[in-house]
């Protein structure tokens, strides 16, 4: 069985467990989407949405390499455009993470061999040269990667908030940037600290 066989196979078990579990769900979930988050993220595979126990229909997505936030990224621009003038979302959340490959590339001299990835992670080499006397505090390579996928995640926020597109928004929006630790699964709001501490310890209390 190949892996996309496995996965139609995987996907029917899914669907008749949430079946058993509430029959009325798919007819729900068919009936008009709500999302009250914006999830901009990077493609890699190993951040899900499901690290926050999203179901469908709870979160709209939009993912590239490295999570950037482009204006003349038409495909980003349109997501964008629909989550906040059609589905009106109240936040949005800017998701990068620790063991970044595209941000680790950023580091690195440009590969011949993906010229498309280059010109896609070009604003972060400017970064990288913006915050080149921090980075160089941190003699170990993945420890300077990972702040800089930190750094990213801060300009990709105030990108966003700059954009015309958010400035006019009819409903006011909050901007979250959050960063995924791929050592021990927990995110980490670099934008709102507070906040994520104060829920953090709502969150301990309410489990026990």
């Amino acid at each position: 069985m190949t892996y996309p066989q496995r996965m139609l196979v995987e996907n029917l078990a899914w669907s008749d467990e949430i079946n058993t579990r509430d029959p009325a769900y798919f007819e729900r979930l068919a009936s008009d989407q709500r999302p009250n988050v914006l999830w901009l993220g990077c493609s890699d595979s190993r951040v899900p949405e499901a690290v926050t126990r999203a179901m469908p229909g709870e979160i709209f997505v939009h993912r590239n390499i490295a999570n950037l936030v482009c204006e003349h990224d038409d495909s980003l621009v349109s997501v964008l455009e629909y989550a906040t003038v059609v589905l009106r979302v109240q936040h949005i959340v800017v998701c990068g993470h620790h063991c970044c490959g595209g941000v680790q590339a950023a580091l690195r001299p440009p590969a011949a061999a993906l010229p498309n990835v280059n010109r896609r992670i070009e604003p972060i080499r400017r970064l990288t040269a913006l915050h080149r006397s921090e980075l160089r505090l941190l003699e170990n390579f993945n420890d300077r990667a990972d702040r800089l996928a930190e750094l990213n995640v801060l300009a990709q926020v105030q990108t966003l908030r700059a954009m015309p597109l958010i400035q006019s928004a009819q409903l006011p929006i909050q901007i979250h940037g959050w960063i995924f630790s791929m050592h021990d699964g927990r995110l980490k709001a670099l934008t709102d600290p507070q906040w994520a501490l104060a829920n953090a310890n709502d969150a301990r209390e309410a489990v026990g």
